[in-house]
């Protein structure tokens, strides 16, 4: 009997303009325990928003999103959101709030001892490699890539198992966001986490998880591994999305050789 998926997204469809526009229509997708989800799709293709029904930032007009078999409409909105992990490209760290603080604040909501979210707080300062000392800076003392690795462990703190990613290291430098996806990818992986991220980056895609899911006008048109996907393919909107990081790589080659041509 195969085993209950841990999301499960069945026939969500959302308009935020009475029915006139849809921004997701009757998009179905599934989600193992564990697995390393990417949603990618041009802009305005529904990505966001798919995301968001999980936690319910965004409330579905039709259909129904269940989490280890459990509709999320029955249950408690609040304790649902504390459960999954949210990161966002811009951070959002509390501005009033210590690097410390900010990580430990839904520890602190569930009602953790000071000891325990203490010791939480040192243990993920470790893990996305920044100083402990940094637990009382404030976060406009940080850099972009410090500032989202504290996104991240404030993420996990309370030991979800889902983590939501929106366009998580877009707006970081190349050099840091390979950094910073990287470290997530480990933690993914030794927390055991199931992750679902947005992002306009196939190639980021490609590079951390090990499905993609592709959306096009708030459709899931496709989901399958990286390496399926960039193989032939019988749908005209994934194959010209897939192929893009290899026009890309052909271009930076064709750059590369003509750039030494003239060296000669």
């Amino acid at each position: 009997m195969p085993s209950i998926p841990l999301i499960r997204i069945s026939d969500v469809s959302k308009s935020f303009d009475g029915g006139g526009t849809f921004a997701v229509r009757d998009a179905n997708l599934t989600i193992a325990q564990g697995a390393f989800v990417s949603v990618v799709g041009a802009s305005g293709s529904g990505k966001t928003t798919i995301l968001k029904v999980i936690n319910r930032l965004v409330q579905p007009d039709t259909g129904s999103i269940c989490i280890d078999g459990k509709n999320t409409a029955t249950m408690e909105i609040t304790a649902l959101r504390r459960s999954i992990g949210y990161v966002f490209q811009n951070v959002g760290l509390f501005p009033h709030l210590t690097v410390g603080e900010n990580i430990g604040i839904t520890p602190q909501l569930l009602r953790w001892s000071s000891l325990e979210i203490t010791s939480r707080i040192d243990e993920l300062l470790d893990l996305v490699e920044l100083p402990r000392s940094y637990a009382t800076r404030r976060p406009a003392t940080l850099s972009g890539g410090e500032r989202q690795r504290v996104g991240v462990a404030r993420a996990i703190a309370a030991h979800p198992k889902i983590v939501l990613m929106d366009e998580p290291f877009g707006a970081l430098d190349p050099i840091t966001r390979d950094v910073v996806g990287s470290t997530y990818k480990r933690l993914h992986n030794l927390f055991g986490l199931t992750t679902i991220m947005v992002t306009h980056d196939v190639q980021e895609a490609i590079l951390l998880s090990d499905r993609i899911a592709v959306v096009k006008a708030g459709r899931v048109i496709a989901m399958d591994t990286p390496r399926a996907l960039m193989a032939e393919n019988q749908i005209d909107d994934v194959t010209a999305l897939m192929s893009m990081p290899k026009r890309q790589a052909e271009q930076v080659r064709v750059a590369i050789d003509g750039s030494d041509s003239h060296n000669e």
